[in-house]
């Protein structure tokens, strides 16, 4: 059994690896586009004084219409100070508003993290991925995802509450247990095992309509 286990956390550390890289890269091409809009910033600016010297105020404000449009799509939706963060939220938070939830957050993460990165995707990605989930058992007016993350001293502090269908959730041997079905439900199981390994806290707490999730891990 031991060896199974190491077999499943070796498939899933290269699962999660992919998902790492391709979350980088979409936050590399954000980059990029940024830079290339700065680059081309002389040249809009000539443009907007070129409509302003020949007094085509419609040209004019149609332009800056779509600069802005433009700039919108390049900007980020959490800048929290740590890239590897700013790569996992951004991903996520594109993922369910493109789902129609509503996602209120708040982050502000050091540069530096001792957690490794592979730990950080998998808590926060199974986080969002659990909250999106349950969030679409509600009619889009309904769905709501908040996220805080900040330095408590030492330690990292995140929290993630979410609505949900349904009355309060019970425990069954300190567990809330997964709505998915059997064979569900390993992801909380892996957010459990990395919190214990870094001796870090976990609270998971349901509510009528909302669950919330708070992690402290030492840094």
């Amino acid at each position: 059994m031991h060896l199974l286990d190491k077999m499943i956390d070796k498939r899933i550390a290269r699962y999660q690896g992919g998902l790492l890289a391709t979350h980088y890269a979409e936050v590399e091409n954000m980059y990029r586009q940024i830079r290339g809009w700065r680059h081309d910033y002389r040249n809009h600016i000539q443009v907007l004084k070129s409509y302003a010297a020949l007094g085509d105020l419609e040209s004019l404000k149609r332009y800056l219409d779509e600069l802005d449009t433009d700039l919108n799509t390049v900007d980020m939706v959490m800048k929290t100070g740590n890239k590897m963060t700013d790569v996992i939220l951004n991903s996520k938070i594109s993922l369910a508003k493109s789902k129609d939830i509503q996602v209120n957050a708040d982050a502000s993460v050091p540069v530096a993290l001792t957690t490794a990165e592979i730990d950080l995707c998998i808590i926060i990605g199974n986080l969002f991925d659990n909250a999106i989930e349950a969030c679409m058992e509600l009619p889009k007016e309904e769905r709501l995802i908040r996220v805080y993350m900040d330095m408590k001293n030492t330690q990292l502090y995140m929290s993630f509450t979410n609505t949900c269908a349904g009355k309060k959730l019970t425990k069954h041997q300190g567990r809330f247990l997964s709505g998915k079905g059997e064979g569900h439900g390993y992801g909380l199981i892996r957010i459990d095992t990395i919190v214990e390994r870094y001796q870090g806290y976990l609270s998971r707490n349901s509510e009528d309509g909302a669950f919330t999730t708070e992690i402290l891990l030492p840094q």
